[in-house]
Protein backbone atom coordinates (compact mmCIF):
# COMPACT_ATOMS: atom_id res chain seq x y z
CA UNK A 1 0.00 0.00 0.00
CA UNK A 2 0.97 4.00 -0.82
CA UNK A 3 3.06 5.10 2.50
CA UNK A 4 0.53 8.00 4.02
CA UNK A 5 2.22 7.84 7.41
CA UNK A 6 3.59 11.82 6.50
CA UNK A 7 0.01 13.06 6.13
CA UNK A 8 -2.17 14.24 8.75
CA UNK A 9 -5.81 13.30 9.55
CA UNK A 10 -8.28 15.91 7.95
CA UNK A 11 -11.86 15.56 7.79
CA UNK A 12 -12.99 13.31 4.68
CA UNK A 13 -16.45 13.31 2.57
CA UNK A 14 -17.37 11.13 -0.32
CA UNK A 15 -20.76 10.80 -2.26
CA UNK A 16 -21.22 8.20 -5.28
CA UNK A 17 -23.93 7.20 -6.91
CA UNK A 18 -25.16 4.03 -8.61
CA UNK A 19 -28.45 3.62 -10.53
CA UNK A 20 -30.77 0.95 -10.42
CA UNK A 21 -32.32 0.87 -13.80
CA UNK A 22 -35.88 -2.11 -13.56
CA UNK A 23 -37.80 -2.85 -17.08
CA UNK A 24 -41.84 -2.31 -15.60
CA UNK A 25 -43.62 -0.11 -13.15
CA UNK A 26 -44.82 -3.14 -11.32
CA UNK A 27 -40.84 -3.37 -9.90
CA UNK A 28 -41.02 -0.33 -8.49
CA UNK A 29 -44.58 -0.94 -6.74
CA UNK A 30 -43.45 -3.62 -5.59
CA UNK A 31 -40.49 -2.58 -4.11
CA UNK A 32 -42.23 0.84 -2.51
CA UNK A 33 -45.32 -1.31 -0.93
CA UNK A 34 -42.04 -4.23 0.46
CA UNK A 35 -43.82 -7.20 -0.90
CA UNK A 36 -40.89 -7.89 -3.21
CA UNK A 37 -40.59 -11.55 -2.32
CA UNK A 38 -37.09 -11.60 -0.81
CA UNK A 39 -38.17 -9.21 1.64
CA UNK A 40 -37.85 -5.16 2.17
CA UNK A 41 -35.49 -4.05 -0.47
CA UNK A 42 -34.23 -0.90 0.66
CA UNK A 43 -33.38 -2.04 3.93
CA UNK A 44 -31.82 -5.23 3.30
CA UNK A 45 -29.39 -3.25 0.38
CA UNK A 46 -28.70 -0.70 2.97
CA UNK A 47 -27.41 -3.05 5.18
CA UNK A 48 -25.35 -4.64 2.36
CA UNK A 49 -23.98 -1.24 1.43
CA UNK A 50 -22.95 -0.68 5.02
CA UNK A 51 -21.06 -4.11 5.28
CA UNK A 52 -19.62 -3.52 2.31
CA UNK A 53 -18.26 0.01 2.97
CA UNK A 54 -16.90 -1.41 5.96
CA UNK A 55 -15.33 -4.32 4.42
CA UNK A 56 -14.00 -2.36 1.39
CA UNK A 57 -9.88 -2.69 2.25
CA UNK A 58 -11.04 -6.68 2.44
CA UNK A 59 -11.71 -6.31 -0.75
CA UNK A 60 -9.53 -4.00 -2.69
CA UNK A 61 -5.45 -4.94 -2.14
CA UNK A 62 -4.22 -1.67 -2.32
CA UNK A 63 -7.00 -0.21 -0.17
CA UNK A 64 -6.16 1.43 3.74
CA UNK A 65 -8.16 0.36 6.44
CA UNK A 66 -9.37 3.22 7.71
CA UNK A 67 -12.48 4.52 10.96
CA UNK A 68 -16.16 4.86 9.31
CA UNK A 69 -16.92 7.12 11.17
CA UNK A 70 -20.47 8.12 8.97
CA UNK A 71 -22.19 6.44 6.19
CA UNK A 72 -25.65 7.78 4.65
CA UNK A 73 -27.29 5.82 1.99
CA UNK A 74 -30.36 7.14 0.48
CA UNK A 75 -32.96 6.24 -2.67
CA UNK A 76 -34.81 8.83 -5.10
CA UNK A 77 -36.87 6.97 -7.25
CA UNK A 78 -37.33 8.69 -10.77
CA UNK A 79 -39.77 6.62 -13.18
CA UNK A 80 -38.02 3.05 -13.73
CA UNK A 81 -34.84 4.75 -12.38
CA UNK A 82 -33.78 4.08 -8.63
CA UNK A 83 -30.19 6.49 -7.35
CA UNK A 84 -28.51 4.92 -4.94
CA UNK A 85 -26.37 8.02 -3.34
CA UNK A 86 -23.42 6.65 -0.58
CA UNK A 87 -22.13 9.76 1.60
CA UNK A 88 -19.13 8.73 4.12
CA UNK A 89 -17.00 10.83 6.12
CA UNK A 90 -13.90 9.87 8.30
CA UNK A 91 -11.33 11.92 10.08
CA UNK A 92 -8.35 10.65 8.66
CA UNK A 93 -4.88 10.50 6.41
CA UNK A 94 -6.41 9.16 3.11
CA UNK A 95 -10.10 9.72 1.62
CA UNK A 96 -13.21 7.79 1.47
CA UNK A 97 -14.50 7.72 -2.16
CA UNK A 98 -13.63 4.37 -3.06
CA UNK A 99 -15.52 2.89 -0.13
CA UNK A 100 -18.21 5.48 -1.54
CA UNK A 101 -18.44 3.75 -4.65
CA UNK A 102 -17.96 0.43 -3.16
CA UNK A 103 -20.53 0.89 -0.91
CA UNK A 104 -22.78 2.22 -3.85
CA UNK A 105 -22.05 -1.19 -5.90
CA UNK A 106 -23.04 -3.34 -3.69
CA UNK A 107 -26.05 -1.60 -2.29
CA UNK A 108 -26.97 -1.65 -6.17
CA UNK A 109 -25.63 -5.62 -6.42
CA UNK A 110 -28.28 -6.11 -3.66
CA UNK A 111 -31.10 -4.73 -5.31
CA UNK A 112 -30.50 -6.71 -8.51
CA UNK A 113 -30.43 -10.12 -6.68
CA UNK A 114 -33.42 -9.30 -4.58
CA UNK A 115 -35.14 -8.25 -7.72
CA UNK A 116 -33.98 -10.33 -10.41
CA UNK A 117 -36.61 -13.22 -9.64
CA UNK A 118 -39.63 -10.80 -10.46
CA UNK A 119 -38.14 -8.87 -13.17
CA UNK A 120 -35.56 -10.32 -15.62
CA UNK A 121 -34.41 -6.92 -17.21
CA UNK A 122 -32.99 -5.17 -13.84
CA UNK A 123 -29.63 -3.01 -14.85
CA UNK A 124 -27.04 -1.29 -13.25
CA UNK A 125 -25.60 1.67 -14.69
CA UNK A 126 -23.37 4.70 -13.83
CA UNK A 127 -21.67 3.70 -10.51
CA UNK A 128 -19.62 6.92 -10.52
CA UNK A 129 -17.63 9.33 -7.79
CA UNK A 130 -20.16 12.55 -7.20
CA UNK A 131 -18.03 14.60 -4.83
CA UNK A 132 -15.07 14.39 -2.59
CA UNK A 133 -13.76 16.61 0.23
CA UNK A 134 -10.91 16.74 2.29
CA UNK A 135 -7.15 16.79 2.41
CA UNK A 136 -4.46 19.28 1.19
CA UNK A 137 -5.41 19.33 -2.56
CA UNK A 138 -8.67 20.90 -1.00
CA UNK A 139 -6.77 24.26 -0.38
CA UNK A 140 -3.83 24.29 -2.94
CA UNK A 141 -4.91 26.81 -5.13
CA UNK A 142 -6.02 29.26 -2.51
CA UNK A 143 -2.16 29.75 -1.73
CA UNK A 144 -0.26 33.20 -3.11
CA UNK A 145 2.24 32.04 -6.11
CA UNK A 146 4.66 34.68 -5.14
CA UNK A 147 6.04 34.26 -1.72
CA UNK A 148 10.23 34.03 -0.68
CA UNK A 149 11.20 31.97 2.19
CA UNK A 150 14.87 32.11 3.69
CA UNK A 151 16.30 28.99 5.08
CA UNK A 152 19.02 29.78 7.82
CA UNK A 153 20.36 26.37 9.34
CA UNK A 154 21.85 27.18 13.53
CA UNK A 155 24.69 24.91 14.08
CA UNK A 156 28.22 25.49 15.15
CA UNK A 157 29.41 22.18 14.17
CA UNK A 158 27.65 22.77 10.98
CA UNK A 159 29.15 26.59 10.76
CA UNK A 160 32.45 25.10 11.69
CA UNK A 161 32.46 22.69 8.42
CA UNK A 162 32.78 19.46 11.00
CA UNK A 163 28.90 18.24 9.64
CA UNK A 164 27.06 18.65 6.63
CA UNK A 165 23.49 19.95 6.73
CA UNK A 166 20.75 17.87 6.22
CA UNK A 167 17.91 19.02 7.70
CA UNK A 168 17.74 23.17 5.73
CA UNK A 169 17.74 20.98 2.85
CA UNK A 170 14.96 19.12 3.99
CA UNK A 171 13.19 22.49 4.73
CA UNK A 172 13.89 23.75 1.02
CA UNK A 173 12.49 20.73 -0.72
CA UNK A 174 9.55 20.85 1.00
CA UNK A 175 9.03 24.99 0.24
CA UNK A 176 9.75 24.03 -3.58
CA UNK A 177 7.12 21.70 -3.58
CA UNK A 178 4.90 24.37 -2.16
CA UNK A 179 5.76 26.35 -4.23
CA UNK A 180 7.92 29.41 -2.31
CA UNK A 181 11.32 30.47 -3.85
CA UNK A 182 14.01 30.27 -1.98
CA UNK A 183 15.05 34.13 -1.26
CA UNK A 184 18.41 32.66 0.80
CA UNK A 185 20.21 29.66 2.49
CA UNK A 186 22.65 30.42 4.79
CA UNK A 187 24.45 28.35 7.70
CA UNK A 188 25.35 30.40 11.43
CA UNK A 189 26.80 29.06 14.59
CA UNK A 190 24.09 29.20 17.99
CA UNK A 191 24.71 32.16 18.93
CA UNK A 192 21.94 34.39 19.90
CA UNK A 193 22.77 37.89 18.43
CA UNK A 194 23.68 36.38 15.56
CA UNK A 195 19.97 34.43 15.37
CA UNK A 196 18.40 37.80 15.92
CA UNK A 197 20.53 40.00 13.66
CA UNK A 198 19.93 37.58 10.52
CA UNK A 199 16.01 37.78 11.21
CA UNK A 200 16.33 41.63 11.10
CA UNK A 201 18.17 41.66 8.17
CA UNK A 202 16.01 39.45 6.26
CA UNK A 203 12.78 40.66 7.64
CA UNK A 204 13.84 44.75 6.09
CA UNK A 205 14.86 42.61 2.96
CA UNK A 206 11.06 41.20 2.34
CA UNK A 207 11.24 38.33 3.19
CA UNK A 208 7.83 36.58 3.10
CA UNK A 209 9.01 33.45 5.72
CA UNK A 210 12.32 32.67 7.54
CA UNK A 211 13.05 29.37 8.72
CA UNK A 212 15.59 28.63 11.29
CA UNK A 213 16.33 24.69 11.73
CA UNK A 214 18.50 23.96 14.76
CA UNK A 215 18.96 25.24 18.42
CA UNK A 216 15.21 24.49 19.83
CA UNK A 217 16.77 21.71 22.04
CA UNK A 218 17.52 21.52 25.66
CA UNK A 219 21.42 22.21 25.73
CA UNK A 220 23.28 25.29 26.97
CA UNK A 221 23.43 26.20 23.28
CA UNK A 222 20.04 25.67 21.86
CA UNK A 223 19.05 29.24 22.12
CA UNK A 224 16.96 29.53 18.92
CA UNK A 225 13.87 30.10 21.07
CA UNK A 226 15.22 32.72 23.45
CA UNK A 227 16.60 34.30 20.56
CA UNK A 228 13.33 35.01 18.28
CA UNK A 229 10.81 34.87 20.99
CA UNK A 230 11.43 38.60 21.93
CA UNK A 231 11.27 39.88 18.51
CA UNK A 232 7.95 38.39 17.50
CA UNK A 233 5.09 40.56 17.48
CA UNK A 234 2.62 37.83 17.59
CA UNK A 235 3.09 34.42 18.27
CA UNK A 236 1.28 31.38 16.62
CA UNK A 237 0.80 28.75 18.97
CA UNK A 238 -1.13 26.51 16.84
CA UNK A 239 1.04 26.15 14.88
CA UNK A 240 3.68 25.56 17.78
CA UNK A 241 0.90 22.62 18.86
CA UNK A 242 0.59 21.24 15.23
CA UNK A 243 4.36 20.89 14.68
CA UNK A 244 4.87 19.10 17.93
CA UNK A 245 1.58 17.20 18.15
CA UNK A 246 2.46 15.60 14.70
CA UNK A 247 5.98 14.43 15.95
CA UNK A 248 5.28 13.26 18.91
CA UNK A 249 2.93 10.48 17.08
CA UNK A 250 6.11 9.26 15.21
CA UNK A 251 8.16 9.71 18.10
CA UNK A 252 8.15 9.85 21.68
CA UNK A 253 10.60 12.59 22.38
CA UNK A 254 9.19 15.50 19.80
CA UNK A 255 7.51 16.75 23.68
CA UNK A 256 11.51 18.07 24.31
CA UNK A 257 11.54 20.32 21.27
CA UNK A 258 10.86 23.79 21.70
CA UNK A 259 9.64 24.94 18.53
CA UNK A 260 8.58 28.17 18.32
CA UNK A 261 6.48 29.94 15.85
CA UNK A 262 5.62 34.02 15.33
CA UNK A 263 5.06 36.90 13.14
CA UNK A 264 7.84 40.23 12.71
CA UNK A 265 5.72 42.25 10.87
CA UNK A 266 4.40 40.81 7.55
CA UNK A 267 7.10 38.30 7.64
CA UNK A 268 6.34 34.33 9.41
CA UNK A 269 8.87 33.24 11.35
CA UNK A 270 10.01 29.74 12.40
CA UNK A 271 12.52 27.90 14.33
CA UNK A 272 12.39 24.23 14.05
CA UNK A 273 14.13 21.34 15.16
CA UNK A 274 17.68 20.43 13.88
CA UNK A 275 17.49 16.98 13.10
CA UNK A 276 16.36 15.79 9.51
CA UNK A 277 13.61 14.23 10.26
CA UNK A 278 12.49 16.87 12.83
CA UNK A 279 12.51 19.30 10.29
CA UNK A 280 11.37 17.33 7.89
CA UNK A 281 8.03 16.32 9.94
CA UNK A 282 7.82 20.11 11.26
CA UNK A 283 7.09 20.86 7.61
CA UNK A 284 4.69 17.82 6.79
CA UNK A 285 2.82 19.16 9.77
CA UNK A 286 2.00 22.49 8.84
CA UNK A 287 2.76 22.83 4.91
CA UNK A 288 1.13 24.10 2.88
CA UNK A 289 -1.90 24.93 5.08
CA UNK A 290 0.84 27.33 6.47
CA UNK A 291 0.81 29.52 3.59
CA UNK A 292 -2.68 30.78 4.54
CA UNK A 293 -1.21 33.26 7.14
CA UNK A 294 -0.26 35.68 4.19
CA UNK A 295 -4.39 35.91 3.30
CA UNK A 296 -4.41 37.02 6.63
CA UNK A 297 -1.51 39.27 7.54
CA UNK A 298 -2.95 42.74 7.31
CA UNK A 299 -1.57 43.92 4.02
CA UNK A 300 -0.58 40.83 2.23
CA UNK A 301 -4.17 39.39 1.00
CA UNK A 302 -3.93 38.62 -2.31
CA UNK A 303 -7.89 37.83 -2.62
Amino acid sequence: MVDITHKSNTLRIATAQAIVKVSKQETIDAIVNKTVPKGDVFAMSKACGLLGVKNTPLILADCHPLPIEYTGIEYDINGLEITVKVTIKTIYKTGVEVEAMHGASVVALNMYDMLKPIDKGVEIHHIKLQEKKGGKSDFKDKFRTDLKAVVIVCSDTIAAGQKEDKAGKAIIAKLEESGVAIMDYIVIPDEKDVIQEKAKHYTDLGANMIFYTGGTGLSSRDVTPEALSPLFDRTIPGMEEAIRSYGQDRTPYSMLSRSVVGVINETLILGLPGSTNGAKESMDAIFPAALHVFRILKGARHD
